[in-house]
């Protein structure tokens, strides 16, 4: 991942069309229902001015390389931490949350490294060992403090934010190293976000039956069914984005991005219930914290990767400017 890469992929080009392309229909309906209509368009202009923030940032990061791509999205993945722990209250333990940074620092440092074993950008071994390492670590701080009251909580919490957001996430840092990583990443974003859109579109127009009153009321059968079908079909349609997959990984990946993605969703809003809040932060105008944005990559990441390292390994080659 180069800016001249880049500029040579046509996976990368078609995604940065496809996102301009948005972009400008998005800013041209708003101002035709703001101007032309006399609507109310306050939370779709706030929802827009945070696509304007993250579209160009995510892609502008990529273009730069995996370096600037890796660092953006390790920062992300604290950013997101620091919203849970401060929603949880394990912020106020700054040994253990420091046990948690450092772990997502260490997963975005083992992904820049090469493996020493063959030189291959990113040390898989290590990757795949790390959430051991930083686990001991967290037993380790109740030890060392001599505590035992409310230790039990905070180790609970620790661990699961590491790895949620360390680890889980961190698959999709790691991904920033296979060889067609534009075609993965890209992919992979754009699918969970159109995913989540489908949803919530179609679940405005046609919902009537909640999908899981207690935990996110605001959500129908119909709108995840019509996500799932969205997802089902997106592979098929930017096929020549995957130009490597076969008939059975397509399916695959549909199942991962129309199930994964809305189990993430609804992993997060379970936690936010049980703590009695709607978003985990305010960072992205109109969309909530920086982990209300995320939540449906935390499944999606890891089980897309495992899907193409299984099949296809990260470091095999596909047909020049696709990837």
């Amino acid at each position: 991942m180069t800016p001249t890469a880049a500029l040579a992929s046509n996976t990368f080009l078609f995604y940065v069309s496809v996102a301009i392309g948005l972009l400008l229909v998005g800013g041209v309906t708003i101002a035709v229902l703001r101007w032309g209509f006399h609507k109310n368009v306050d939370q779709a202009w706030r929802s827009y001015r945070g696509w304007l923030i993250m579209v160009p940032l995510g892609l502008g990061a990529i273009f730069l390389g995996r370096g600037a791509a890796i660092t953006l999205f390790t920062i992300i993945a604290i950013l997101g931490f620091k919203e849970f722990a401060r929603a949880t209250g394990l912020y106020q333990d700054w040994f253990m949350t420091g046990a948690v940074y450092l772990g997502i620092i260490a997963t975005g440092v083992v992904a820049l490294v090469p493996d020493p074993t063959d030189r291959n950008p990113g040390w898989y071994g290590m990757f795949m060992a790390l959430p051991v390492y930083v686990i001991a670590l967290i037993l380790l701080i109740p030890i060392l403090r001599n505590r035992t009251q409310g230790q039990l909580q905070a180790i609970a919490l620790s661990m699961v934010g590491f790895l949620y957001f360390g680890w889980m996430f961190g698959h999709l840092i790691f991904l920033m190293n296979a060889d067609h990583a534009y075609s993965y990443v890209l992919y992979i974003l754009f699918a969970v976000e159109l995913s989540d859109v489908s949803a919530f579109t179609i679940g405005k127009l046609f919902g009537r039956h909640q999908l899981r009153s207690n935990i996110s009321p605001k959500k129908t059968w119909e709108g995840s069914v019509g996500a799932f079908a969205v997802s089902m079909v997106l592979p098929w349609a930017l096929r020549f984005t995957l130009p490597h997959f076969d008939a059975w990984d397509l399916v695959l990946t549909g199942l991962i991005v129309g199930l994964g993605g809305q189990l993430g969703d609804l992993a997060i809003s379970v936690i936010k219930r049980d703590l009695g809040i709607k978003d985990m932060g305010a960072a992205i105008p109109g969309h909530g914290g920086i982990l209300d944005r995320i939540d449906s990559l935390l499944y999606v990441a890891p089980l897309f990767f495992h899907l193409v390292h299984y099949f296809y390994g990260l470091y095999r080659t596909v047909p020049p400017g696709t990837g």
